[in-house]
């Protein structure tokens, strides 16, 4: 309260008597305009129009001691009611609180409307960047990340993750709102959703059966990345089964990041696209019953071991599989066989379509 003389009859109370309407009009909670009349040490009072003169004070003026610095005497203003009539007569406002408002409504808006826009990177942990809208808060998730920003680390460690993020901190990036509510000041942003939509329409030129030019932009274990020549936006995916014929236990032994590669389209489909490296090369499959016949012996190094058996390399393209039941252990297994040694097996089956080859020890 400004002062403690208590009106008969406020100016509000008339206005509200002699406009019926204006009490359904304003309220306590919604926008309205107002011109900045007079600035005092402390309040600040603004001509509301038809609701009469507004006034803010105590808490709400130190929260708005930015926002009204800018202001001159005559400048709109978007103001919240707090009161529509205070002891004084005056709709008591909220600069400080409009301003928060009028940043979510523009939000909301930007979310309805599903419409992209500039976001400033503030900072970044492991989980993704920090961004600031509006005044508001902002997550933007590393899984909502584009292809081209989303940081590849090898082993998922935290701190090269966040080392990686860091370097977007100070950059504007094109963003949507994926989620946002009020009550809980949540506002999540994605990059991907914005650069899914581009790479989809840009995708419409390409057919599953297309050879494309492209460069290996990750490894992970169970693949490999490739975006494509001559749309970088494109980013596909190299299943390990598809990088070569043979068997491939580490695609990091065989493909690294920059490396220029032809591949094959297999499938496009909601924006995601898979490749094959190896449907480019001839499948020594193909020939295997002629060159390995079954009930024949070979010599044949024994090159790894995993728990169904021990992998043998026939030659420097074909492997064949001595089971562990062969053995009767795994443990039984290594005893009689060593990684890099040469032993005579027995060629039990030759399966070509389900390439496989089951070996025995020789008697």
């Amino acid at each position: 309260m400004l002062n403690s003389s208590k009106k008969t009859e406020s100016v509000v109370a008339r206005l509200v008597k002699s406009l019926p309407e204006l009490g359904a009009v304003i309220k306590e909670g919604e926008l309205i305009t107002g011109k900045l009349l007079r600035r005092m040490p402390r309040a600040v009072y603004f001509d509301l129009g038809k609701f009469g003169t507004g006034v803010v004070y105590g808490v709400e003026l130190m929260n708005a001691r930015e926002a009204i610095k800018n202001l001159k005497e005559g400048d709109e203003a978007s103001v919240k009611v707090v009161e529509v009539e205070n002891d004084d007569g005056y709709v008591e406002l909220s600069l400080a609180g409009a301003g928060r408002q009028k940043a979510w409504q523009v939000l909301k808006d930007l979310f309805e409307k599903g419409e992209e826009f500039s976001a400033k990177i503030t900072g970044a942990n492991s989980g993704g960047l920090l961004a600031e809208m509006e005044g508001v808060k902002a997550f933007l998730p590393v899984s909502q990340l584009s292809n081209e920003h989303y940081p590849r680390v090898e082993d998922g460690n935290k701190s090269k993750i966040t080392e990686e993020l860091k370097k977007l901190v100070g950059q504007d990036l094109r963003v949507k709102i994926l989620d946002l509510n009020l009550r809980t000041d949540k506002l999540i942003l994605s990059e991907k959703e914005i650069t899914n939509q581009n790479v989809k329409e840009k995708l419409n030129k390409y057919k599953a059966g297309d050879i494309i030019e492209g460069m290996i932009s990750g490894v992970a274990d169970f693949g490999a990345f490739i975006k494509f020549v001559d749309e970088p936006e494109i980013e596909g995916l190299i299943h390990i089964s598809e990088i070569d014929h043979k068997l491939i236990e580490n695609p990091k032994e065989i493909l690294k990041v920059n490396d220029q590669v032809k591949a094959k389209i297999l499938e496009i489909k909601d924006g995601r696209v898979t490749l094959s490296l190896k449907a480019l090369k001839a499948d020594p499959w193909d020939k295997v019953a002629e060159k390995f016949k079954e009930g024949s012996d070979i010599e044949a190094k024994v090159i790894r071991f995993n728990p169904f058996g021990a992998f043998v390399a026939l030659d420097p393209e074909i492997q064949g599989l001595i089971h562990v039941s062969e053995f009767g252990s795994v443990d039984e297994m290594k005893l009689k066989l060593k990684e890099g040694e040469m032993y005579k097996f027995h060629i039990e089956s030759v399966k070509p379509q389900e390439k496989r080859i089951i070996l025995k020890l020789a008697k």
